[in-house]
Protein backbone atom coordinates (compact mmCIF):
# COMPACT_ATOMS: atom_id res chain seq x y z
CA UNK A 1 0.00 0.00 0.00
CA UNK A 2 1.40 3.51 -1.07
CA UNK A 3 1.42 6.41 1.25
CA UNK A 4 -1.03 8.10 -0.35
CA UNK A 5 -3.54 5.71 0.31
CA UNK A 6 -2.87 4.82 3.96
CA UNK A 7 -3.52 8.61 4.30
CA UNK A 8 -6.10 8.87 3.45
CA UNK A 9 -7.67 5.36 5.34
CA UNK A 10 -6.52 7.36 8.48
CA UNK A 11 -7.82 10.97 7.28
CA UNK A 12 -11.37 9.56 6.71
CA UNK A 13 -11.57 8.21 10.42
CA UNK A 14 -10.31 11.26 11.96
CA UNK A 15 -12.20 13.50 9.54
CA UNK A 16 -15.37 11.15 11.20
CA UNK A 17 -14.21 11.23 14.52
CA UNK A 18 -14.07 15.37 13.98
CA UNK A 19 -16.04 16.53 17.53
CA UNK A 20 -16.41 19.92 16.14
CA UNK A 21 -17.41 19.27 12.85
CA UNK A 22 -19.52 17.11 10.98
CA UNK A 23 -19.26 15.92 7.31
CA UNK A 24 -21.65 14.60 4.33
CA UNK A 25 -20.66 11.70 1.78
CA UNK A 26 -20.14 14.60 -0.79
CA UNK A 27 -17.47 16.79 1.57
CA UNK A 28 -15.47 13.61 2.18
CA UNK A 29 -15.52 12.96 -1.19
CA UNK A 30 -14.22 16.48 -2.09
CA UNK A 31 -11.75 16.74 0.54
CA UNK A 32 -10.26 12.98 -0.16
CA UNK A 33 -10.05 13.25 -3.39
CA UNK A 34 -11.99 9.84 -3.23
CA UNK A 35 -15.57 8.90 -5.33
CA UNK A 36 -18.62 8.51 -2.85
CA UNK A 37 -18.39 5.07 -4.01
CA UNK A 38 -15.13 4.50 -2.47
CA UNK A 39 -16.26 6.90 0.67
CA UNK A 40 -19.36 4.41 1.38
CA UNK A 41 -17.32 1.58 1.39
CA UNK A 42 -15.22 2.56 3.73
CA UNK A 43 -17.69 3.42 5.94
CA UNK A 44 -19.74 -0.09 5.42
CA UNK A 45 -16.39 -1.57 6.14
CA UNK A 46 -15.99 0.22 9.32
CA UNK A 47 -19.70 -0.82 10.45
CA UNK A 48 -18.91 -4.51 9.32
CA UNK A 49 -15.53 -4.08 11.91
CA UNK A 50 -17.90 -2.44 15.16
CA UNK A 51 -17.98 0.62 14.88
CA UNK A 52 -21.12 2.69 14.73
CA UNK A 53 -21.76 5.14 12.73
CA UNK A 54 -24.57 8.10 12.59
CA UNK A 55 -26.35 9.26 9.79
CA UNK A 56 -28.56 12.86 10.22
CA UNK A 57 -29.05 15.78 7.76
CA UNK A 58 -26.55 13.72 5.20
CA UNK A 59 -23.76 13.68 7.40
CA UNK A 60 -22.14 10.81 8.76
CA UNK A 61 -20.01 9.93 11.69
CA UNK A 62 -18.66 7.56 14.15
CA UNK A 63 -20.67 7.46 17.54
CA UNK A 64 -19.23 8.06 20.51
CA UNK A 65 -20.41 4.83 21.39
CA UNK A 66 -18.57 2.59 19.45
CA UNK A 67 -16.91 0.06 21.07
CA UNK A 68 -13.67 -0.25 19.43
CA UNK A 69 -13.07 3.51 18.29
CA UNK A 70 -13.48 7.23 19.88
CA UNK A 71 -11.26 9.52 18.28
CA UNK A 72 -7.84 9.46 16.58
CA UNK A 73 -6.20 11.94 18.48
CA UNK A 74 -7.53 10.26 21.85
CA UNK A 75 -6.62 6.42 20.31
CA UNK A 76 -4.22 3.81 21.81
CA UNK A 77 -4.23 0.60 21.03
CA UNK A 78 -3.34 -2.53 23.77
CA UNK A 79 -4.51 -6.21 23.05
CA UNK A 80 -7.62 -7.08 25.37
CA UNK A 81 -5.89 -8.97 27.07
CA UNK A 82 -3.22 -6.27 28.39
CA UNK A 83 -6.52 -3.75 28.58
CA UNK A 84 -8.06 -6.59 31.35
CA UNK A 85 -4.58 -5.80 33.20
CA UNK A 86 -5.16 -2.08 33.10
CA UNK A 87 -8.64 -2.11 34.06
CA UNK A 88 -7.79 -4.29 36.97
CA UNK A 89 -4.65 -2.54 37.70
CA UNK A 90 -6.66 0.25 37.87
CA UNK A 91 -9.96 -0.54 39.99
CA UNK A 92 -7.44 -1.87 42.56
CA UNK A 93 -5.96 1.92 43.14
CA UNK A 94 -7.27 4.61 46.10
CA UNK A 95 -10.29 6.02 44.67
CA UNK A 96 -10.53 8.88 47.00
CA UNK A 97 -7.24 10.17 45.18
CA UNK A 98 -8.84 13.03 42.62
CA UNK A 99 -5.80 12.25 39.96
CA UNK A 100 -6.74 8.83 39.91
CA UNK A 101 -9.97 9.15 39.55
CA UNK A 102 -8.95 11.62 36.79
CA UNK A 103 -7.14 8.84 35.03
CA UNK A 104 -9.60 6.51 35.35
CA UNK A 105 -12.62 8.65 33.90
CA UNK A 106 -9.49 9.29 30.58
CA UNK A 107 -9.29 5.71 30.06
CA UNK A 108 -12.70 4.72 30.64
CA UNK A 109 -14.19 7.28 27.67
CA UNK A 110 -11.66 5.61 25.61
CA UNK A 111 -12.31 1.92 25.96
CA UNK A 112 -14.60 -0.38 26.41
CA UNK A 113 -12.91 -3.49 28.24
CA UNK A 114 -14.80 -5.93 27.04
CA UNK A 115 -13.23 -6.08 23.62
CA UNK A 116 -10.26 -3.70 22.57
CA UNK A 117 -8.67 -3.52 18.95
CA UNK A 118 -5.42 -4.79 18.60
CA UNK A 119 -3.70 -3.76 15.82
CA UNK A 120 0.37 -4.21 16.72
CA UNK A 121 2.58 -3.64 13.00
CA UNK A 122 5.95 -5.63 13.40
CA UNK A 123 8.93 -3.55 11.55
CA UNK A 124 10.26 -5.78 8.88
CA UNK A 125 6.58 -6.65 7.91
CA UNK A 126 4.68 -3.30 8.12
CA UNK A 127 5.02 -3.12 4.11
CA UNK A 128 2.92 -6.47 3.65
CA UNK A 129 0.32 -5.61 6.56
CA UNK A 130 -0.41 -2.22 5.59
CA UNK A 131 -1.51 -3.13 2.31
CA UNK A 132 -3.48 -6.51 3.75
CA UNK A 133 -5.12 -4.03 6.04
CA UNK A 134 -5.95 -1.52 3.11
CA UNK A 135 -7.21 -4.23 0.82
CA UNK A 136 -9.73 -5.52 3.81
CA UNK A 137 -11.04 -1.64 3.53
CA UNK A 138 -11.52 -1.72 0.34
CA UNK A 139 -12.69 -5.28 -0.38
CA UNK A 140 -9.62 -6.11 -2.82
CA UNK A 141 -8.20 -9.49 -3.65
CA UNK A 142 -4.65 -9.50 -2.90
CA UNK A 143 -1.44 -11.29 -4.23
CA UNK A 144 0.75 -13.01 -1.59
CA UNK A 145 4.17 -12.92 -3.60
CA UNK A 146 6.23 -15.91 -3.28
CA UNK A 147 4.34 -17.12 -0.32
CA UNK A 148 6.91 -19.90 1.50
CA UNK A 149 4.73 -22.65 2.47
CA UNK A 150 5.67 -25.14 5.75
CA UNK A 151 3.21 -27.64 4.75
CA UNK A 152 4.19 -28.13 1.00
CA UNK A 153 7.56 -26.58 0.95
CA UNK A 154 7.02 -24.75 -2.32
CA UNK A 155 6.93 -21.29 -3.22
CA UNK A 156 3.93 -19.93 -4.59
CA UNK A 157 2.07 -16.64 -5.35
CA UNK A 158 -1.38 -17.01 -3.57
CA UNK A 159 -4.53 -14.85 -5.03
CA UNK A 160 -6.64 -14.22 -1.74
CA UNK A 161 -9.84 -12.45 -0.13
CA UNK A 162 -8.08 -11.38 3.07
CA UNK A 163 -10.31 -11.59 6.34
CA UNK A 164 -8.55 -10.20 9.18
CA UNK A 165 -5.93 -11.04 11.44
CA UNK A 166 -4.80 -12.94 14.26
CA UNK A 167 -3.22 -11.68 17.60
CA UNK A 168 -0.43 -8.86 16.92
CA UNK A 169 -0.75 -9.34 13.37
CA UNK A 170 1.58 -12.74 13.34
CA UNK A 171 -0.74 -14.35 10.69
CA UNK A 172 -3.62 -13.38 8.66
CA UNK A 173 -6.88 -15.07 7.72
CA UNK A 174 -7.71 -15.48 3.98
CA UNK A 175 -10.09 -17.00 1.54
CA UNK A 176 -7.98 -18.62 -1.25
CA UNK A 177 -9.30 -18.76 -4.70
CA UNK A 178 -7.90 -21.44 -5.89
CA UNK A 179 -8.95 -24.01 -3.26
CA UNK A 180 -11.96 -21.96 -1.80
CA UNK A 181 -10.54 -22.51 1.57
CA UNK A 182 -10.28 -19.85 4.04
CA UNK A 183 -6.59 -20.38 5.45
CA UNK A 184 -4.35 -18.79 7.84
CA UNK A 185 -1.01 -17.49 6.28
CA UNK A 186 1.79 -16.04 7.85
CA UNK A 187 2.74 -12.55 7.57
CA UNK A 188 6.68 -13.44 7.79
CA UNK A 189 6.91 -15.89 5.24
CA UNK A 190 5.09 -13.40 2.81
CA UNK A 191 7.43 -11.77 0.81
CA UNK A 192 5.05 -8.70 -1.17
CA UNK A 193 1.51 -8.12 -0.79
CA UNK A 194 0.02 -6.70 -4.16
CA UNK A 195 -3.42 -5.69 -3.93
CA UNK A 196 -5.45 -6.14 -7.08
CA UNK A 197 -8.21 -3.89 -8.80
CA UNK A 198 -10.71 -7.09 -8.05
CA UNK A 199 -13.76 -6.66 -5.40
CA UNK A 200 -14.19 -9.55 -3.26
CA UNK A 201 -16.31 -12.19 -5.10
CA UNK A 202 -16.87 -15.24 -2.37
CA UNK A 203 -17.59 -13.28 1.04
CA UNK A 204 -20.34 -15.10 1.80
CA UNK A 205 -17.79 -18.25 2.29
CA UNK A 206 -15.71 -16.00 4.57
CA UNK A 207 -15.49 -17.52 8.16
CA UNK A 208 -14.59 -15.72 11.34
CA UNK A 209 -11.28 -15.75 13.27
CA UNK A 210 -11.20 -16.07 17.07
CA UNK A 211 -8.58 -15.97 19.99
CA UNK A 212 -8.22 -17.73 22.68
CA UNK A 213 -6.96 -16.85 26.56
CA UNK A 214 -3.37 -18.61 25.55
CA UNK A 215 -3.46 -16.20 22.74
CA UNK A 216 -3.85 -18.85 19.57
CA UNK A 217 -5.85 -17.88 16.79
CA UNK A 218 -8.36 -20.02 14.62
CA UNK A 219 -12.02 -20.90 13.71
CA UNK A 220 -12.87 -23.38 15.42
CA UNK A 221 -13.26 -23.50 19.28
CA UNK A 222 -12.25 -26.85 21.31
CA UNK A 223 -13.67 -27.65 24.62
CA UNK A 224 -11.08 -27.87 27.73
CA UNK A 225 -11.99 -28.56 31.30
CA UNK A 226 -9.24 -28.64 33.93
CA UNK A 227 -8.85 -29.29 37.47
CA UNK A 228 -6.43 -27.10 39.15
CA UNK A 229 -4.53 -26.89 42.53
CA UNK A 230 -3.84 -23.52 43.78
CA UNK A 231 -0.26 -23.05 42.47
CA UNK A 232 -1.48 -23.89 38.49
CA UNK A 233 -4.69 -21.56 39.43
CA UNK A 234 -2.19 -18.68 40.60
CA UNK A 235 0.12 -19.30 37.67
CA UNK A 236 -2.65 -19.86 35.13
CA UNK A 237 -4.31 -16.43 35.74
CA UNK A 238 -0.55 -14.77 36.28
CA UNK A 239 0.70 -16.21 32.60
CA UNK A 240 -2.71 -15.77 30.97
CA UNK A 241 -5.01 -12.89 33.01
CA UNK A 242 -8.12 -13.82 30.55
CA UNK A 243 -8.27 -17.21 32.38
CA UNK A 244 -9.38 -15.43 35.76
CA UNK A 245 -13.06 -15.34 34.32
CA UNK A 246 -12.94 -18.83 33.77
CA UNK A 247 -12.01 -19.90 36.65
CA UNK A 248 -14.03 -21.05 39.54
CA UNK A 249 -12.98 -21.65 43.56
CA UNK A 250 -14.14 -24.61 44.49
CA UNK A 251 -11.84 -25.12 47.56
CA UNK A 252 -8.51 -23.60 48.80
CA UNK A 253 -6.63 -25.66 46.52
CA UNK A 254 -9.38 -26.68 43.88
CA UNK A 255 -9.93 -25.24 41.43
CA UNK A 256 -12.23 -25.52 37.50
CA UNK A 257 -11.32 -23.75 34.88
CA UNK A 258 -13.67 -24.02 31.64
CA UNK A 259 -13.30 -22.74 28.40
CA UNK A 260 -13.09 -23.03 24.74
CA UNK A 261 -9.97 -22.82 22.79
CA UNK A 262 -9.08 -22.45 18.69
CA UNK A 263 -5.74 -24.63 19.65
CA UNK A 264 -4.40 -27.29 22.04
CA UNK A 265 -1.52 -26.50 21.60
CA UNK A 266 -1.26 -23.47 24.10
CA UNK A 267 -3.24 -25.00 27.32
CA UNK A 268 -1.48 -28.55 26.08
CA UNK A 269 2.09 -26.36 27.15
CA UNK A 270 0.61 -25.35 30.08
CA UNK A 271 -0.53 -28.68 31.30
CA UNK A 272 2.24 -30.50 30.29
CA UNK A 273 4.47 -27.80 32.21
CA UNK A 274 2.48 -28.31 35.37
CA UNK A 275 0.99 -32.07 34.98
CA UNK A 276 1.22 -32.77 38.91
CA UNK A 277 -1.00 -29.56 39.81
CA UNK A 278 -3.62 -30.42 36.93
CA UNK A 279 -6.09 -32.53 35.94
CA UNK A 280 -7.64 -33.02 32.28
CA UNK A 281 -11.64 -33.57 32.79
CA UNK A 282 -12.42 -32.60 29.07
CA UNK A 283 -12.47 -33.29 26.54
CA UNK A 284 -11.22 -36.87 25.28
CA UNK A 285 -9.50 -34.84 22.03
CA UNK A 286 -7.15 -32.99 24.46
CA UNK A 287 -6.32 -35.70 26.10
CA UNK A 288 -5.38 -37.38 23.32
CA UNK A 289 -3.49 -34.56 21.89
CA UNK A 290 -1.28 -34.67 25.19
CA UNK A 291 -0.50 -38.61 25.18
CA UNK A 292 0.76 -37.76 21.79
CA UNK A 293 2.84 -35.38 22.88
CA UNK A 294 4.20 -37.65 25.90
CA UNK A 295 5.32 -39.82 23.11
CA UNK A 296 6.77 -37.53 20.75
CA UNK A 297 8.67 -36.35 24.04
CA UNK A 298 12.58 -36.63 23.60
CA UNK A 299 13.11 -36.93 27.58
Amino acid sequence: MDQPKLERLLRIMQLMSDKNRKYSIDELSEILDLSPRTIYRYIDTFESTGFIVNRDSGKVWFAKESRHFKTISDLVYFTEEEAYILKRAIESIDTTNPAIAGIKNKLYSIYDFRRVADVVLHPGQSKVVNTILDSIALEKQVVLKNYRSSHSAVVTDRLVEPIGFGINMVDVLCYEISTGLCKFYKVSRVEEAVMTNNDFRHKERHITIKTDIFRFSGTEHYPVKLRLSMLAANLLMEEFPLSEKKIVKLSDNEYIFEDNVCSFEGVGRFVLGLCNETEVLESPEFIKFLNKKRENSKF
